[in-house]
């Protein structure tokens, strides 16, 4: 029986199933050309993308909607994504061999670990997190990806200038994300109130937080921008 975690109230749903056999298929056929291995050295971007320009990452694509509609919608764009499970991925490269989309590739692993120890310093020209894990519990928030560290590891790893969207459904987290950035030395908050951000026209509309909002959940989007560092 697979673990299955779900929040009846909010948009978040996170479900670790089996590999069905098209996500199987495209896990074996299709990893050489999207699946990243770079084991405990950095990786190198160009020669991954054939293309000197900084990738967008997204950490924790799930299904690889978002990661796979904006990659279609900027094809002079490259577009990196971070994920755990395995199913995920193999529909991720399933969809991105099934449109025929070439500015994708996927790593496997812990995002911290991989920012740590296979991004180079300002490497990345954005970062995305949709609807990360909220951990609700407050015994469990340590979890919660936006931590300090992080946020910190973040600011290494953008561009001069690189942004980071966030957006959660779930509004104790989205006010601690709110926070946490605000109290970062690193990063000034693009919304002219310094408070939350309408969705951005870039990030798509997922099935997920489609089916939310016809429910009546809100949903709290954030952007931050990294200040351009002194001489």
């Amino acid at each position: 029986m697979p673990e299955r975690k779900i929040s009846r109230s909010n948009i978040y749903v996170r479900q670790r199933g089996r590999l069905t056999q098209s996500q199987a298929r495209a896990l074996e056929a299709y990893s050489a050309e999207y699946l990243l291995e770079p084991a405990d050295q950095l990786i190198d971007l160009q020669q991954a993308f054939g293309s000197n320009q900084p990738p967008t990452l997204e950490i924790g694509f799930g299904v690889g909607q978002a990661l796979i509609e904006m990659a279609v919608n900027n094809p002079e764009k490259n577009f990196l994504g971070i994920e755990v499970y395995l199913p995920g991925i193999g529909a991720l490269l399933h969809r991105c061999h099934e449109m025929d989309i070439h500015n994708v590739r996927v790593i496997r692993g812990d995002a911290k670990y991989v920012l740590e120890n296979n991004c180079a310093k300002e490497s990345l020209a954005q970062i995305n997190i949709f609807f990360p894990d909220p951990w609700p519990k407050r015994k469990h928030q340590k979890r919660r990806i936006i931590q300090s560290s992080m946020i910190e590891l973040i600011q290494q790893r953008l561009v001069s200038e690189g942004k980071v969207y966030l957006a959660t459904d779930w509004e104790e987290y989205a006010y601690s994300m709110l926070e946490l950035f605000s109290q970062s030395t690193g990063f000034y908050n693009l919304s002219p109130e310094c408070f939350f951000t309408q969705r951005f026209d870039e990030r798509p509309l997922t099935r997920f937080e489609a089916r939310g909002i016809r429910l009546g959940h809100e949903v709290w989007d954030l952007c931050f921008q990294k200040k351009v560092q002194s001489a």
